[in-house]
């Protein structure tokens, strides 16, 4: 099948790219760089940012599915999150797109933050707090529209190897214990969700 994978120079998405192809997929790419990127005959790259609707529109076309991957390591960051959906919103209302659409945000952002155990709280709330704010709006703004979506909410990620006996809560219950995720774990779940979307509009939780 045909993948777009928005944000894959690095983390999640990178990896998500490299078990996409190792799985005979085409995919296409959009990301600020590709110097990571591996080279593939069934890989087509492009650079530009996911915050451009134009940049978007490039590489939505034919897309099978759509796996939004971004993130931001810096400090005090431009609104991201709020930034990719507008731009995904924008380039989708001129063409609009049928293909599921899988958002990668985090445990602690939208509703789940009532969830979060004490440690995670505090490190949100002392870190993490706008770029949790900002992940929040991006959830509420794509929940809100008429894509075929579906958010993603890891916990803490890790860059362990992959283990493929990752948890994947669907609900939000009282008590539930969120812990650590492998990045690889996290890619494998979007890929397979991106095969056989089974959880569309639907919030999962990922969770060692």
């Amino acid at each position: 099948m045909h993948i777009t994978v928005i944000g894959a120079s690095s983390g999640v998405g990178l990896l998500t790219v490299q078990q996409a192809l190792a799985k005979g997929h085409y995919v296409t790419t959009l990301s600020r760089t590709t110097g990571t990127l591996p080279n593939h005959p069934r890989l087509t790259k492009a650079i530009g940012s996911a915050t451009s609707a134009a940049d978007l529109g490039r590489v939505l076309a034919g897309a099978e599915a759509v796996l939004v991957t971004v993130g931001t390591t810096k400090k005090n960051a431009t609104p991201l999150f709020t930034d990719t959906a507008r731009a995904l919103l924008e380039a989708t209302a001129s063409a609009p797109l049928t293909a599921p659409v899988l958002v990668l945000t985090g445990f602690g952002a939208g509703a789940s933050a009532a969830f979060l155990g004490w440690f995670m709280r505090l490190v949100i709330q002392l870190f993490l707090k706008q770029e949790y704010i900002d992940k929040t709006r991006l959830e509420e703004m794509l929940t809100h529209s008429s894509l075929q979506w579906e958010i993603v909410r890891p916990g803490i990620l890790t860059n362990d190897p992959q283990t493929g006996t990752y948890r994947v809560l669907p609900n939000l219950t009282s008590g539930m214990k969120v812990g650590k995720i492998a990045r690889a774990d996290v890619a494998d779940f979007l890929l397979r969700q991106a095969e056989h979307p089974t959880f569309l509009h639907q919030y999962p939780a990922l969770t060692n």
